[in-house]
């Protein structure tokens, strides 16, 4: 069996590759070709630490994967979200390979608000915002600026001096947008074409009346019930919501699942990232929800190993 590290895959997969490879697994799920199982998400208890274990098979192209991914929020030396994923060949049930997981997570995610952000955010869209920098915060720019040119990113994060190392990091990679930081969220919002939240904030982290007429919202940080990022009165007045996977969102999904319940939010009137068309694009407030799915993984896991192959 071979195994991959996350520096092995980063030097060869890339948002490009993720973006098309998820691009592919959605049409795989369109045609029925998808098995897979709840997501088991355990908490340890005393703590703010998760682990999440998500199997998936795909008749198409004859890969299983089962991912274990644990996210511990107080980590300081190591990542706070880290997995591993087998990979197995339906052909002959061979487990043909582990690959660490941190790097296709937050690759894949970014690959998912980059096909929302190109279907539903105005072609001429020019300045992010970016609420929460960190983990999964670096790969949702990768994404959205694979699809859009934006020419100006705001940062926000609770704690100023992340927002700067963040922006440093972003210069490090080569983004040539020009990069503000903001101690004050509403002065990040206020100009914004898109906004990416990633946070495990229990409360909302901006408010409606600050967006612009017009935005997209990538949320892809609360996943548990009691999470929260985006607000209430946004869902309420949004023109278009899609969500990467009914089930997982009806159960993960912190903010539509209150909202539903106050009744300002039906998860039934929701597009599916797999149903999103060009015809979704309005010229209002539109949101992507993103709580993960295991096909997402096994796109990606798939993907980087035939190229690491190649």
């Amino acid at each position: 069996m071979q195994f991959y590290s996350d520096e092995a895959i980063e030097q060869v997969y890339k948002m490009r590759h993720a973006i098309e490879d998820v691009k592919a697994i959605l049409n795989d799920l369109n045609d029925d070709k998808i098995i897979m199982k709840e997501r088991t998400v355990l908490e340890v208890p005393g703590t703010q630490n998760t682990m999440l274990y998500m199997p998936c098979i795909n008749t198409k192209s004859n890969y299983s994967i089962l991912k274990t991914i644990s996210i511990f929020p107080e980590n300081k030396s190591k990542p706070v979200s880290q997995g591993v994923t087998l990979l197995s060949d339906l052909t002959d049930g061979t487990h043909i390979a582990n690959l660490e997981s941190s790097y296709l997570t937050r690759l894949r995610t970014g690959a998912m608000s980059a096909i929302a952000t190109d279907k539903l955010a105005k072609q001429g869209a020019e300045v992010l915002c970016v609420i929460g920098t960190g983990g999964m915060a670096f790969e949702q720019v990768l994404g959205v600026i694979e699809v859009r040119n934006i020419k100006t990113i705001n940062l926000y994060n609770r704690t100023y001096e992340k927002a700067k190392d963040f922006k440093q990091r972003l210069e490090d990679f080569g983004v040539t947008s020009d990069i503000q930081v903001f101690d004050d969220v509403t002065e990040a919002v206020k100009n914004a074409d898109i906004i990416n939240c990633a946070t495990r904030s229990e409360e909302s982290v901006f408010d409606h009346k600050d967006l612009q007429a017009s935005v997209h919202i990538n949320g892809v940080g609360s996943y548990l019930p009691e999470m929260r990022e985006i607000d209430t009165i946004s869902i309420k007045h949004a023109d278009t919501i899609v969500l990467d996977d009914l089930h997982g969102a009806q159960h993960e999904a912190g903010e539509f699942i209150q909202a539903e319940q106050d009744g300002h939010f039906d998860f039934n009137q929701a597009t599916l990232l797999k149903d999103l068309t060009d015809k979704n694009k309005t010229e209002g407030v539109t949101i992507f929800k993103s709580v993960g799915a295991a096909y997402y993984d096994l796109a990606v896991t798939t993907g980087a190993y035939k190229l690491l192959n190649a």
